[in-house]
């Protein structure tokens, strides 16, 4: 998986160095060089991707990976399915006709809540998963605070739930606040 990071990384940076725009472009040209390098050595891995771009109060959204979870500033909670903007990463050689983006407006105080399964799957000593509800829940009572105190909060409570018990997976967590 770690290599397979470098792999993305690598060619993530050689594309936007290259000045390409267009998500879906971006998503395809990656994906091609990954599906060759997972062919060729045989690693059997892929993942989902997803790009966030931010401008004029607006964030465009491609590829897919986990929900994404946008609080307004007033409370309001929405969840957006990244399912149909995307295929996995170096799964298929060509995911051109999978690859679409959406654009939702993105002002001050709002906030958006990227996380990995890691999170969600998150387990507590009894068994109960984290889950996304609690996700939402979590994110909402650290709204108000700033990028990093809510992530620290939201982090803070995925330890609690899990408590003593032995962590399964990457927990990653990205949250962003237009000021």
């Amino acid at each position: 998986s770690g290599v397979l990071m470098l792999m993305v990384q690598s060619v993530s940076r050689a594309l936007y160095e290259q000045g390409e725009q267009d998500p879906c472009a971006f998503l395809d040209v990656l994906n091609r060089a990954i599906y060759k390098n997972v062919e060729r050595t045989r690693t059997g891995k892929h993942l989902s991707l997803a790009f966030l771009d931010y401008s004029d109060d607006k964030v465009t959204i491609a590829g897919q990976h986990e929900e994404v979870i946008v609080i307004r500033k007033d409370g309001t909670v929405e969840r957006l399915d990244t399912m149909d903007l995307g295929f996995p990463i170096g799964l298929e050689e060509n995911i051109l006709d999978f690859l679409s983006s959406t654009t939702l407006p993105f002002r001050p105080g709002d906030m958006i809540v990227l996380y990995t399964d890691g999170i969600t799957e998150a387990e507590s000593e009894d068994g109960r998963l984290y889950g996304t509800e609690k996700l939402i829940e979590s994110a909402l009572r650290a709204h108000e605070a700033t990028a990093t105190e809510a992530a620290a909060a939201i982090i803070a409570d995925v330890k609690a739930h899990i408590g003593k018990q032995k962590v399964h997976d990457d927990i990653t967590l990205v949250v962003l606040k237009h000021r």
